[in-house]
């Protein structure tokens, strides 16, 4: 597909002025997407694929919107999350979304995957064989949950008033949500890069995680690294993972890393609040599980 002149990937995966005035003024034409990479995938999810209603109102989709890329926000092991703007030509209806792609024949899943597929069996034996044996069809199967099973997390979070970007679509091993960051394209800053407001932040995380134990859940592999703070805001994110402390045979030890992984950055950072221990006991009695 051929790419705007003028359009170039940036290592901080910012937009400029250009980028912008040419979203807003590429003429349709009939024959493909007027210099995107795709026109928006919005009509090939179906109603249960997409986010919670109401819609926000800066998503776009319009189906005569056009997907442009611009360039790789995070790579990691089992997906990579790539920067997307989606625009309707001729107009100033433009979004920025974050596009997390899943690996299928080339998954190399989580370092602890086997611990978190416990309970997602199909009832599909030849389905469970390729999984247990991770053959290629296998990985694809599992490549397929994680992606079902982060978008139904967003979904539920969101509805819960839990701090997660929105969930705009899934559509087979992608999905697309809220970019979180600024207009021009750049992402918003990982826990793990911040240094003020410290205490707040404490106080909205132990809040968020709160709600999380009510609902018997877990984020399961909670880290400074997979928490983003925008305008003061905390936002969690990479939630493929998330587990049933309550149905999970090994969902309270699940409960209690999360609880020591985050207290025990902001106690080095100087909140005196934050207490591995006293997190871990206060998200197990919002649970309901016995010290």
């Amino acid at each position: 597909m051929p790419k705007h002149p003028q359009h170039r990937r940036r290592g901080k995966n910012a937009l400029d002025a250009d980028d912008i005035e040419w979203l807003e003024s590429t003429p349709e034409t009939d024959d493909g997407p007027p210099e995107g990479d795709r026109w928006s995938t919005w009509d090939q999810s179906t109603p249960t694929e997409k986010g919670p209603k109401p819609y926000p109102g800066w998503l776009v989709t319009e189906l005569a919107a056009v997907d442009t890329e611009h360039g790789v926000l995070k790579t990691g092991k089992e997906a990579d999350v790539h920067l997307i703007s989606r625009g309707v030509p001729g107009t100033d209806r433009v979004c920025l979304l974050a596009a997390k792609r899943y690996r299928s024949t080339d998954h190399r899943m989580f370092h602890r995957d086997s611990g978190y597929l416990e309970g997602r069996r199909t009832r599909e034996s030849r389905m469970n064989r390729a999984m247990a044996n991770r053959t290629a069809f296998g990985r694809q199967v599992i490549a397929a949950q994680w992606a079902v099973a982060e978008f139904a997390a967003l979904c539920r979070l969101w509805e819960l008033g839990v701090p997660v970007p929105y969930p705009v679509q899934i559509v087979g091993t992608e999905i697309l949500q809220e970019f979180i960051g600024t207009p021009d394209g750049y992402a918003a800053p990982r826990l793990a890069q911040v240094t003020e407001d410290l205490d707040d932040l404490w106080e909205q995380l132990v809040s968020a995680m709160a709600t999380l134990a009510r609902e018997g859940l877990a984020h399961g592999d909670l880290s400074p690294y997979n928490l983003l703070v925008h305008d003061g805001r905390l936002v969690i994110i990479d939630l493929p993972q998330i587990v049933d402390v309550i149905a999970h045979p090994a969902g309270p030890t699940f409960l209690d890393r999360d609880a020591r992984n985050v207290a025990t950055w902001f106690a080095a950072k100087g909140v005196l609040a934050a207490d591995p221990d006293t997190l871990a006991a206060q998200l197990r009695k919002e649970a309901g599980i016995s010290p």
